[in-house]
């Protein structure tokens, strides 16, 4: 949904239509632009899957200062998962300073007061998660601010959250919205935990319940992998293969038929787009981690009733 596009709006309403369009999609901070006079510009665009929200903003400097006034008067407490995908952004929160770039996942408590900006042209994308569904206390989630990168957990979370905008209007739209919604929490919760170096009961329970999510959200970013294998997985998680059984079984999953699955719904959704018309069947199948063109259509038919040619030639 778009929230705001300063190209229709008059140069003298745009400080109070940012204002406004920010306000409603997160939390109130003040607002101060770098060059206010002289027209600033923004677009700004909101999806709600799931249980959570995908906002982005693309815009010209700024600063938000959210201050303790701020955070007394919010009566919807949120936790924010930022990328910054142009420019440059500067976070402080008690007096301590980070830069955020493009390779770095920032988690804004929005119970905390904070200073957020950047200057010139810049654009950054934040996933809202009430603060209730994150069910971590501020207190590991402020620990961890400016600690992310050194856990394990970093890039695997940061190609999640970019994967989210590659479609949002589908992802929106999807009935599986709500159990992707929940995985990111988890993940995102592992991230921060692990940051946080708690090393108590909740590090291990967080870990423990998010081990399957972690391992199904490596899983779909190498579906295309022909090697990707239940040895393979157990290994990049430090854990046997015995155990990764376990937590499938546990979860009523069968690894193997789900990686199957997976990639059958992907080489589906592949066929069925205009984008990769050009692509023949035997291309679309390798793409999606298939031994051969044949194994392919016979997994196809088995799961569809219908060859992949078939499905192709219906112009679904």
């Amino acid at each position: 949904m778009l929230l705001l596009d300063t190209d229709t709006v008059p140069r003298a309403d745009r400080v109070e239509a940012f204002h406004h369009a920010l306000t409603s999609a997160s939390v109130p901070n003040r607002i101060d632009h770098e060059e206010p006079e002289t027209g600033i510009r923004a677009r700004m665009d909101l999806w709600r899957v799931g249980s959570m929200d995908l906002f982005t903003s693309s815009n010209t400097g700024f600063r938000l200062t959210r201050t303790a006034r701020h955070v007394r008067q919010e009566s919807r407490p949120i936790v924010a998962v930022a990328l910054q995908n142009r420019g440059t952004g500067l976070a402080d929160i008690g007096g301590e300073q980070a830069y955020v770039g493009q390779d770095d996942v920032y988690v804004f408590n929005e119970m905390t007061p904070r200073e957020y900006g950047w200057t010139g042209e810049g654009a950054a994308q934040a996933i809202l998660i009430d603060l209730d569904r994150f069910a971590l206390p501020i207190d590991v989630v402020r620990a961890a601010t400016f600690r992310l990168r050194a856990s394990p957990l970093h890039d695997l979370v940061r190609e999640h959250v970019r994967a989210l905008w590659r479609n949002p209007d589908v992802l929106a739209a999807d009935p599986g919205a709500p159990a992707l919604a929940n995985a990111t929490i988890e993940l995102v919760r592992a991230l921060v935990v692990s940051a946080a170096q708690d090393e108590g009961a909740l590090t291990r329970s967080v870990m423990d319940d998010t081990l399957l999510t972690r391992m199904l959200a490596y899983a779909r970013r190498h579906l295309a992998d022909r090697g990707l294998d239940a040895e393979r997985i157990a290994r990049e998680h430090a854990i046997s293969v015995r155990h990764l059984y376990e937590v499938f079984q546990r979860a009523g999953l069968s690894l193997e038929q789900w990686i199957i699955t997976e990639r059958l719904e992907g080489a589906r959704t592949t066929l069925s787009s205009p984008q990769f018309g050009h692509l023949t069947v035997a291309a679309v199948a390798r793409r999606w981690g298939f031994a051969s063109p044949g194994h392919f259509t016979r997994r196809f038919r088995a799961a569809y009733g219908i060859t992949p040619r078939e499905w192709r030639d219906l112009g679904h």
